[in-house]
């Protein structure tokens, strides 16, 4: 059986991103990869893995796994006002929870969350899928209701 492999260079064309960011991926184990001589190599499905949408190759397309929604990512930065740092660390559980029960087919997604105590206010960055981003944004909505309406 034919292995495909994708270069740095392939990847980096197909993804329209610099080559150093895919190197980079690869040292932070984002992209699996595999050393041959002085150059890495991506197998086909390490590659899917990474990309979680479609490949053309050879004139074929082929479904990879994730949803159509994996087509476009986006990344969000929401600032919440609170009273204290308890009712701060209470956003932040909140979130965190809703981020552990969120369904599979939301792909690969981040959370990461900041408290900023001089300045009464946490910092939620997300990254993720479009149905992702609307989950999140609905639990901060419905959070924001409960606590000040």
């Amino acid at each position: 059986m034919h292995k495909k492999f994708y270069s740095v260079e392939d990847i980096s064309d197909y993804l329209d991103m610099h080559p150093k960011t895919v190197q980079r991926y690869i040292r932070e184990g984002k992209i699996k990869a595999s050393k041959i001589g002085k150059s890495w190599r991506v197998t086909e499905q390490d590659f899917r893995e990474f990309t979680g949408d479609k490949i053309t190759y050879e004139g074929v397309e082929e479904d990879l796994k994730g949803s159509v929604y994996d087509l476009i990512k986006v990344s969000s930065v929401v600032d919440v006002s609170v009273i204290n740092t308890d009712a701060a660390i209470n956003v932040a559980n909140f979130l965190i929870a809703a981020l552990n029960s969120k369904q599979d087919d939301y792909g690969k997604t981040s959370l990461n969350i900041q408290i900023i105590e001089p300045e009464n206010k946490v910092r939620v960055m997300l990254w993720g899928n479009i149905k992702f981003m609307e989950y999140m944004m609905g639990f901060i909505s419905d959070y924001i209701e409960n606590q000040y309406l």
